[in-house]
């Protein structure tokens, strides 16, 4: 009997298992498996709700792959967010296979190696669009799209059971202001060909008619750069739209102003894309901050991080007279070249009044396009490649659902259509899917140098710091004794001021010492129990008090008797 050859059909059919991604923006990251192989498209993070109280970041469970690791062949980008590769650095310490992706996605990809010393150990291959790497069972084709960031890439994974489009974050646009456009040429060829599935962008699902070209912003700044000719601009947006920057560049140099670059990820990736040849910058157009001061406010204009309101960008610091080289006055326009991400809309818009208190004019309207495809760009791909199985991928439930109904005018039928979530194992054959079981997924969270070591049980304590603040129990026991020798003394943080709470605080240690007096009568040695004693009862007594429960922490010093 001749060998299985890796082209022959697998009584398995091909398996997509998202591990992130779904159900959420963010933490993009999806396997496919198909016999021995595994490919992994993406591998990006999260960041923290606002309940996650410390938290810096959030990224993948990655236990499934981790447990199949022999079957990993190798991350192939679709491009340099960081929904989309932020996870890497912290995900490749622990499964150390290729990186694949094009140019600037890898340049980015390489500044976060580099950070924590693991270009060394790392391997990489930049793919040029158009041209496929070889994975396993897989064959992995780059298609050129268009997004807010250059070098964006569409995925054509070739299997055993047929071809897969994963579009990645994708808009249609036709004038792009860097490279070329979209390759719907190549979306149609394959369509021809015959897709098995399309995995497709859905962010913007909910939005009709088309997303307009990234150019359209281009003139917009460039009006408001005449409109405000007597003033300095100051202009936020997000450090990886390079070809926002590039027009902010264009502008500036048309109007004689010099440019100051603030933000740490604006200036790494502004020096990627430059040394890429991603971003054209005029000679002597960039100026170090310093060198504001040689310069009348109306010849300068600071490209800046912060357009989210996130505390420590540029931006917020400048808002908040923390900056230690640029002030905000009643001569500075600050343009917000963005939309808030959802959950981000009050702290942008605490930034914008705190700027506007400051005198500034703000602008924060018309002077953004989004970089994911609307309704009728939808309908485009799906009618280029007519999929078999329709998989709507990158977004929450509500955006998934949103291209459902689009689907439906194009005349799917729900056996065909597969609204999955996280951890979901879709098995994929040439004559039928199915959703066959669940592979392991979550939330790691990072905070600091902390990988995964601050769990439900941390948050959950630091929550109720947070609601409730904390009441400290200070008591000497003899060692071995039920008797108390010292205290109690007791001192709150973040739940009532002592000194504002005198009969409060009086109330709660008369119960402690009760407890203790309790304690030494029933001859309880037991540390754990007194605690728990000293917890319930102090738990109680402010409860009916205040109706609050502050975390109660007794601590025990021991006395040699």
């Amino acid at each position: 009997m001749s060998k299985k050859t890796a082209k022959e059909k697998s009584p398995e059919g091909l398996r997509i298992i998202p591990l992130g991604g779904l159900e959420q923006i963010g933490m993009n990251i999806t396997a496919f498996e198909y016999g021995d192989s595994i490919v992994v498209v993406d591998c990006g993070l999260a960041f923290p709700e606002d309940d996650m109280f410390g938290i810096d970041l959030v990224i993948p469970d990655t236990t499934f792959l981790e447990e199949n690791i022999d079957k990993v062949k190798g991350f192939v980008i679709t491009h340099g967010h960081e929904d989309h590769i932020g996870a890497l650095p912290y995900v490749l310490q622990r499964i150390n296979v290729p990186v694949f992706a094009t140019r600037l996605t890898m340049g980015i990809i390489e500044n976060k190696l580099a950070e924590r010393g693991m270009l060394e150990t790392t391997q990489r291959k930049v793919v040029k669009f158009g041209t496929s790497v070889n994975l396993g069972c897989f064959r992995i084709e780059f298609i050129k799209t268009n997004h807010s960031i250059v070098d964006a890439a569409a995925l054509a994974i070739y299997t055993p059971e047929g071809i897969v489009i994963h579009t990645g974050d994708f808009k249609v646009d036709y004038t792009p202001v860097f490279g070329d456009a979209i390759d719907l040429q190549r979306f149609a060829e394959l369509g021809r060909k015959g897709v098995l599935a399309l995995m497709c962008d859905s962010t913007n699902a909910e939005r009709p008619g088309y997303t307009p070209s990234e150019r359209t912003v281009g003139k917009t700044i460039d009006q408001l750069f005449q409109e405000h000719s007597d003033t300095r601009i100051i202009i936020a947006t997000f450090a990886s739209n390079v070809d926002r920057v590039q027009q902010i560049i264009n502008s500036a140099y048309k109007y004689g102003r010099k440019v100051v670059v603030e933000g740490r990820s604006m200036v790494n990736i502004i020096k990627t894309a430059s040394e890429l040849g991603c971003l054209n910058i005029p000679d002597k157009t960039l100026i170090d901050v310093d060198q504001l001061k040689n310069y009348p406010d109306e010849k300068t204009a600071i490209i800046t991080t912060g357009s989210q309101g996130e505390s420590m960008a540029a931006l917020s610091r400048m808002a908040e007279n923390i900056h230690r080289k640029i002030s905000i006055g009643p001569n500075d326009t600050v343009i917000f070249s963005s939309s808030p991400i959802p959950g981000n809309e009050k702290a942008v818009t605490n930034v914008i009044n705190k700027l506007q208190m400051k005198g500034a004019d703000v602008i924060f309207e018309d002077v953004h396009v989004s970089g994911h495809p609307c309704q009728e760009d939808i309908k485009l791909i799906y009618t280029l490649v007519q999929p078999k199985y329709a998989i709507p991928v990158h977004g929450e439930y509500r955006h998934l659902i949103a291209q459902v109904k689009l689907l439906k005018e194009l005349g799917f039928d729900d056996d065909h259509i597969f609204v999955l979530q996280s951890g979901n194992v879709l098995q994929i054959t040439k004559d039928k899917a199915e959703i066959v079981g669940d592979v392991p997924v979550g939330n790691i969270l990072v905070d600091g140098l902390g990988v995964g070591d601050v769990g439900n049980i941390v948050l959950r304590d630091r929550q109720h710091l947070a609601e409730d603040g904390i009441v400290i129990v200070s008591f000497a026991m003899a060692q071995g004794s039920p008797l108390t020798v010292a205290g109690p003394e007791i001192a709150s943080r973040g739940f009532v001021y002592n000194k504002e709470a005198e009969e409060l605080m009086n109330g709660a240690q008369t119960v402690a010492e009760d407890i203790l007096e309790q304690c030494a009568e029933d001859g309880t040695v037991d540390r754990n129990r007194v605690r728990n004693l000293i917890k319930d009862g102090l738990s109680d007594y402010f409860w009916k008090k205040t109706q609050r429960r502050p975390m109660v922490l007794p601590m025990i010093l021991e006395i040699d008797s």
